[in-house]
């Protein structure tokens, strides 16, 4: 599998270890300022281009995967809703494989918290926390948006998103917020707050490593499936 990455940060740089490791998987080239500027410029075919770099490179790697018949792996947060809609309509003819996180712990807690937010949420508040490190630049997390979509898939709640002053008694809402600090990898909790008791669902990374193996076993399985738009939940289900 010839691939190109597009992103060099730490993410990349692991992405990069992980595929110089495997029997499988050849880095035609890296996207990132001082090397490739753009997905259209690495030389070769590929055959997946895996994103963990920032929405400007959007249009490049989509163009470059029509051209190479490619599938595309997209770790990348922060897109706007008009990229959001691109990549849908790109994957009516491209194979792309798109989620805020790739830990295979995170996907099956957006399941848990699907399957248990209708048996709870008349009776109980929910409140979503995400930590991570200090350099991250978008806020809240994709992942964080991503269990926010699985506790209220209808939107029937209103969102707030941190809270000051004097706000009152809390509404039919869903707060969310976010802690950023240290190097924490990232941290995932969705809490259920009922009458005399509390729910948790917490996910904790203890390193980058995850979501990189988790991309790297997404990219496998996106090359062997016909185009459409594919989540975490199509890999855990094979």
């Amino acid at each position: 599998m010839n691939i190109i990455l597009c992103g060099y940060g730490k993410m990349g740089v692991m992405l990069e270890g992980m595929a110089l490791q495997s029997d499988d998987m050849t880095i035609l080239g890296v996207v990132h300022p001082g090397l490739y500027e753009s997905a259209l410029d690495v030389p070769g075919t590929a055959d997946a281009i895996i994103d963990f770099s920032y929405p400007g490179n959007l249009d490049g790697i989509l163009e470059r995967a029509r051209r190479d018949g490619a599938a595309v792996v997209i770790g990348t947060t922060g897109f706007s809703e008009a990229q959001a809609a691109q990549i849908r309509e790109a994957a009516q003819t491209l194979r792309v494989m798109y989620a805020s996180n790739y830990s295979l712990g995170v996907a099956v807690l957006k399941r848990a918290v699907a399957l248990v937010a209708p048996a709870l949420k008349d009776s109980f508040d929910i409140e979503i926390v995400e930590t991570h490190h200090n350099q991250k630049v978008d806020a809240p997390s994709g992942t964080a948006k991503t269990l926010l979509q699985a506790v209220d898939p209808d939107g029937s709640y209103d969102r707030v998103y941190g809270r000051e002053g004097i706000p009152g008694a809390r509404g039919h809402e869903i707060g969310v917020h976010s802690l950023r600090g240290g190097t924490v990898a990232g941290e995932h909790s969705v809490f259920f707050f009922g009458p005399d008791e509390t729910l948790e669902f917490r996910h904790s990374a203890a390193s980058r490593r995850i979501f990189a193996a988790g991309a790297m076993k997404a990219a496998r399985f996106v090359v062997g499936q016909s185009a459409g738009l594919y989540g975490m939940d199509d890999v855990l289900e094979g």
